[in-house]
């Protein structure tokens, strides 16, 4: 298992959310952010291996980027949030899930197991 996972649920329509793009990203200098990994979610709303099975990487601040523009312009619905960046903090080297529990109007995060 990736040492990073997500999933995204749309909770307007109550199921997964399929054809996100979520980037993972890490500081690089003043408000400039580095790719290190990225993926479109699957049917289930996930990304199988977000990140390769054997690649840890270091405590610190990274940014979980959900481009969701397409997604609800792909059901024909007007969003108010064309992205999603979500800021968090790991300090270990252990499992860490950020899911998106999403709708047209508002959305909710919080770490997983």
């Amino acid at each position: 298992m990736s040492q990073i996972t997500t999933h995204v649920l749309d909770t307007a329509l109550g199921k997964p959310a399929e054809g996100i793009k979520i980037i993972l990203q890490r500081p690089k200098g003043d408000n400039e952010w580095e790719d290190i990994a990225s993926g479109v979610t699957n049917s289930d709303g996930r990304i199988a291996q977000f990140m390769e099975k054997d690649q840890v990487i270091a405590p610190g601040i990274y940014r979980m980027f959900f481009e969701t523009k397409a997604y609800f312009k792909k059901l024909g619905i007007k969003g108010f949030y064309p992205e999603v960046p979500v800021i968090f903090e790991i300090t270990d080297t252990e499992h860490y899930h950020i899911p998106l529990l999403l709708s047209p109007f508002g959305y909710s995060t919080y770490r997983g197991s």
